[in-house]
């Protein structure tokens, strides 16, 4: 107890850098994600193949290694200058997104297939249909999996750590300079964490209840 209380500040820091990482890449990842999942289902071909390759990219590409181009390879471009901070957030974002298409695209296949035509048959169109008719069904369906990928960016946040983003992952080598025991340290953080992914737990919990009442 005394190692994390002697260290609260780096400890808070650490978590709260975590913590931004973690919801703007999630923002970013569901809205990309939303979009890549209803091209997947689009009836528009070069939608339909942008979306398939996208995904199929990028999930098969490791993690680190998208990291590695924007900390090393986005420079090269000559584009707008961004903090480190910004450039993970982004390829957590592009990451995540892959998975949450996927999640959105079953969540998608499990409504049935005669609320789509009815909604086409009164003229909406499939933009209208998507979000004013499937899309809310589809989310309901795939609560339990999106928690599941969004647990997953959370822990994908400590390889930030790796390319100068402060983060929880950094605490271990910020109190190694310290002198502070290196197990116990890992200990404190792998429990922080714990707690932060049954917060998701109960967020989950709660969502299920709550659309459980509403259908």
């Amino acid at each position: 107890m005394d190692t994390l209380i002697d260290n609260s500040d780096v400890f808070i820091a650490g978590f709260r850098t975590t913590i931004y990482l973690f919801l703007i890449s999630a923002v970013g990842a569901l809205v990309l994600g939303v979009v890549i999942g209803a091209m997947r289902v689009a009836p528009v071909k070069a939608a339909n193949v942008f979306g398939t390759v996208y995904v199929n990219t990028v999930r098969n590409t490791p993690l680190t290694l998208l990291m590695f181009f924007f900390a090393f390879g986005y420079d090269k471009l000559g584009l707008i200058d961004l903090s480190y901070f910004t450039l993970a957030a982004v390829a957590l974002s592009m990451y995540t997104a892959s998975y949450v298409a996927e999640t959105i695209r079953s969540g998608i296949n499990t409504v049935p297939v005669g609320q789509a035509e009815a909604a086409r048959a009164i003229g909406l169109p499939f933009t209208q249909t998507l979000g004013l008719i499937v899309l809310p069904q589809a989310f309901r369906a795939v609560v339990p999996p999106m928690v599941s990928v969004f647990v997953a960016l959370l822990k994908n946040t400590t390889i930030a750590a790796g390319f100068s983003v402060a983060e929880a992952g950094a605490i271990r080598a910020t109190l190694s300079e310290r002198g502070e025991p290196q197990l116990v340290v890992l200990l404190w953080v792998a429990a922080i964490f714990v707690a932060l992914v049954m917060i998701l737990s109960l967020v989950q919990n709660r969502l299920e209840k709550k659309w459980a009442v509403s259908r």
